[in-house]
């Protein structure tokens, strides 16, 4: 019997938390982000499904200044993918502003952008509070999201933001999490068409759910945050192995289903063939 499972129409990539610094520095004095960055964008590049679209969901940059931002933007000019960002805590705003000015930004305020890929509506949002670790989604956020969740009520919609609006037991990482995660929760009670929330920041894979909406948190390109569920345990990274999202959308705006798939980003053997030429399983 043949499947009659729908293919997938849409493929969205999340990677997160590059931190870039300027061209020759290293990241707390040890990790080659840009290098890490370089590897992510090949991987992507090769991948036999391409992404129809990318988000970077926060921290482009370490320290959001001028030269950060164009050193980010070189190392991503040779992904073959088009690619969208959105702020995080480590970013700057206004110099991301003036970095991405061909980007559909405000010309004042948060970074908030939307787009439509295919029959899916992707909101990215700007959850940043200047000068401050923690998350904030303002008023005027707020008030835009409810406005195009009200408008594209009929398309299935992908949110992203940089702060989860959960916590993760990490305690050094969620004391800096989204400081008005019941307002958002507020703004989606009855839409429906809200498939996913993503976030960044943690640097680690987290899945749960936030108010009855599958949401995620992205590892991060580079290093990780150590996983340490002590309340006392000190901020910490770890090197493991990098990782992303593909967030993948099977059917019809009418009828689908959002599947999110973990990958780790490397150069590994394969693919290699399970049977043989006769069907026998090798």
């Amino acid at each position: 019997m043949t499947s009659s499972a729908p293919a997938v129409s849409t493929l969205v990539a999340q990677i997160s938390d590059p931190h870039i610094r300027r061209p020759g520095e290293l990241a707390c004095g040890m990790v080659d982000t840009a290098a890490a960055l370089r590897r992510c964008v090949t991987f992507l590049n090769e991948l036999t499904s391409r992404p129809d679209i990318v988000v970077v969901s926060g921290d482009l940059v370490d320290f959001g200044e001028k030269e950060e931002y164009a050193h980010f933007r070189k190392l991503m000019a040779p992904l073959a993918i088009p690619y969208v960002v959105l702020p995080g805590n480590h970013d700057e705003r206004n110099a991301m502003r003036q970095a991405f000015s061909d980007r559909r930004f405000s010309a004042e305020g948060p970074l908030n952008a939307h787009l439509f890929v295919d029959d899916l509506h992707i909101l990215l949002l700007d959850s940043t509070v200047p000068a401050q670790p923690h998350g904030l989604l303002s008023d005027e956020t707020l008030r835009w999201l409810d406005a195009e969740l009200h408008e594209h009520s009929a398309r299935p919609t992908l949110i992203f933001l940089h702060h989860p609006p959960f916590l993760t037991g990490i305690r050094h990482m969620d004391v800096q999490n989204l400081r008005n995660a019941a307002a958002l929760a507020s703004v989606l009670q009855g839409h429906q068409q809200v498939r996913l929330l993503a976030a960044g920041h943690v640097h680690r894979t987290i899945l749960t759910l936030f108010k009855g909406v599958p949401a995620v948190i992205a590892p991060g390109t580079s290093h990780a945050v150590a996983f340490d569920l002590d309340p006392a345990g000190p901020p910490a990274f770890q090197i493991e192995t990098p990782g992303l999202y593909l967030h993948a959308w099977m059917g019809s705006a009418e009828g689908g289903q959002l599947i999110s798939h973990g990958m780790s980003i490397g150069d590994y053997h394969g693919p290699h063939p399970f049977f043989d030429a006769d069907g026998k399983l090798l």
